[in-house]
């Protein structure tokens, strides 16, 4: 049987539907899968063109496209961008609480007599077992998940509403599904696969490294220091920019200092109107906003190629949010400057935003709730007094120890052989420690790259379980060539990506080596940086077939 040549028909449909004479790198091997009726899981930055994955091999598979992601001003963008080229092969509707019933018919009528190509729709949407009946009859070839890690726990943009999207999908007909995100470090990579149920998903890492993106990082010892820097900064580079603090007083506060000292600026924070929200976003997009100070709930959905700087004054929860938010400057592949200016004391801040655990009785009080039979998450609110965001997340805890499970209708209930609800508490709560010391590793990582005296991309990309062979030659350590080469025979011990055992800690996997030290992730302790010298010597860490 002759094999499909997969190349000349996607560069055909790149070339004539979207005027795109050549694909970019990344882009064709996942492609590959979609046509191949792949799962896969797909980490490009920002800018890198994830969107095209999923639309042109769109235009090849029957069955229209179901596309997933978390903000309407995103979809929005993603819609109008398709509907210009005046293509109905490209045609885009949305499902959402933007549009009215009349409008929502409409959009599922133009599906079904095949005038549009593409869904964009919401989680909360597919939950109705209605709707979720009328997208299953339209067969569906494909789903696109955008903003993938809104999924993982791990993600500092974690959406307990995403928990359900396994579910869903498997709801409307189980089409191939195809995962798109900007950062994912092996553990959000798990965690979508696990949560999406991906069977044998492809995975493609590449272009991780932002070769236009200037890294540098400054100790400050004080905040006269922290605020010399940052006016310094602003004084030699272009705008705009994005200034990202750890707390809302902190957005409000910067911004206004900011003002006073001659730099226009402005705040922005998940605790603002949602009118005031929507109104910055669209202000910053339009030029209208030269230096925006912000929370990390600022960004996702940003189409702004121009952004020329992002700088953080505080330390970032972990490798994860801070590669999300420095990959928001420099789309246009011009030169961009990524300055993070940290404090020691960032680090408390860090932890007191980690949080508690969950109170014992309310996991056990919803475990029982859920063992009375399926029940909607409106019911089970109303039965345990949780708000949606605890919700969601205990749910999620649940679900991770096999005490709850989503079924029909996006009912929530206890499978057969749950545990009972005292011990499926017990097991929820040592899941949350177990996480909570992961977390706590992904600070320290963020922390050992502040610190570190290597090559800066070369840590950052280990972190993420990618090698960069050479230095970057775009950072401050190898612009000021202080940037150390791993010791001679280091990278031999044991190579990148294998696993590893430890007496203690257990399995892990070889993520990198940076002088004489490697960082080895392990499934329950996270992330650990050990001496070379210390685990030959001692013998350490053994093989681990997994």
């Amino acid at each position: 049987m002759k094999l499909p040549i997969y190349g000349p028909r996607l560069r055909r449909v790149a070339r004539h539907q979207f005027g795109w004479p050549s694909l970019r790198p990344g882009q064709f091997k996942p492609m590959r899968a979609v046509l191949r009726r792949r799962d896969a899981l797909v980490v490009l930055p920002t800018g890198a063109g994830k969107s095209a994955i999923y639309q042109i091999p769109a235009v090849l598979l029957p069955g229209p496209t179901v596309v997933i992601s978390p903000l309407l001003a995103l979809q929005q963008d993603q819609i109008a961008a398709l509907n210009e080229r005046n293509d109905p092969k490209l045609r885009a509707v949305r499902v959402s609480s933007a549009e009215t019933p009349a409008q929502q018919r409409e959009a599922i009528a133009e599906l079904r007599e095949g005038r549009a190509e593409f869904l964009f729709i919401t989680p909360e949407q597919l939950s109705d077992p209605d709707r979720m009946a009328e997208v299953r009859a339209l067969r569906p070839g494909l789903v696109a998940v955008d903003e993938a890690h809104c999924i993982s726990a791990w993600g500092h943009d974690f959406r307990p509403d995403y928990l359900s999207l396994g579910h869903l999908i498997k709801g409307i007909g189980r089409p191939p599904v195809l995962a798109l995100t900007a950062t994912a470090s092996p553990p959000v990579r798990d965690d979508i696969i696990a949560r999406l149920h991906l069977h044998k998903p492809e995975i493609h890492v590449s272009g991780l490294d932002r070769r236009n993106l200037f890294l540098e990082v400054a100790y400050s010892p004080d905040e006269g220091y922290r605020w010399r820097q940052l006016t310094a900064l602003l004084d030699r580079v272009t705008r705009p920019g994005i200034i990202y603090v750890a707390t809302r007083r902190a957005a409000e506060e910067l911004a206004a200092r900011l003002t006073e000292a001659g730099y226009p600026a402005e705040f922005y924070h998940g605790g603002m109107a949602a009118g005031l929200r929507e109104q910055r976003h669209e202000d910053f997009t339009n030029d209208k906003i030269d230096i925006m100070v912000a929370t990390s709930a600022f960004g996702m959905g940003i189409d702004k190629a121009n952004i020329r700087w992002v700088a953080h004054v505080a330390l970032p929860d972990s490798p994860d949010s801070y590669f999300q938010e420095i990959g928001r400057a420099g789309r246009d592949d011009e030169p961009a400057h990524a300055l993070l200016l940290w404090r020691a004391e960032d680090e408390a801040i860090q932890r007191f935003f980690t949080g508690g655990a969950p109170d014992e009785v309310e996991v056990r009080e919803l475990a029982a709730a859920l063992r009375t039979g399926p029940q909607t998450k409106t019911a089970l609110k109303e039965a345990t007094g949780l708000g949606p965001r605890k919700l969601g997340q205990l749910l999620g805890l649940l679900e991770q120890v096999g005490a709850a499970t989503a079924g029909t209708g996006n009912r929530w209930t206890a499978p057969r052989y749950a545990p009972l609800p005292a011990a499926a508490a017990a097991a929820a709560i040592a899941e949350h420690e177990r996480r909570q010391t992961v977390q706590r590793s992904r600070t320290d990582m963020m922390r050992a790259f502040a610190e570190t005296r290597a090559c800066r991309t070369q840590t950052l990309l280990a972190y993420f379980g990618e090698e960069l062979t050479k230095r970057c030659g775009h950072c401050d350590n190898c612009a000021e060539g202080t940037a150390e080469e791993a010791a001679p025979g280091t990278a031999e011990l044991f190579a990148v990506h294998s696993h590893v055992r430890h007496g203690e800690w257990g399995v892990g996997m070889v993520m990198g080596y940076e002088e004489d030290r490697m960082t080895v992730l392990f499934d329950e302790v996270g992330y650990k940086t050990l001496s070379v010298p210390v685990v030959r010597e001692h013998a350490l860490l053994v093989a681990e077939q997994k």
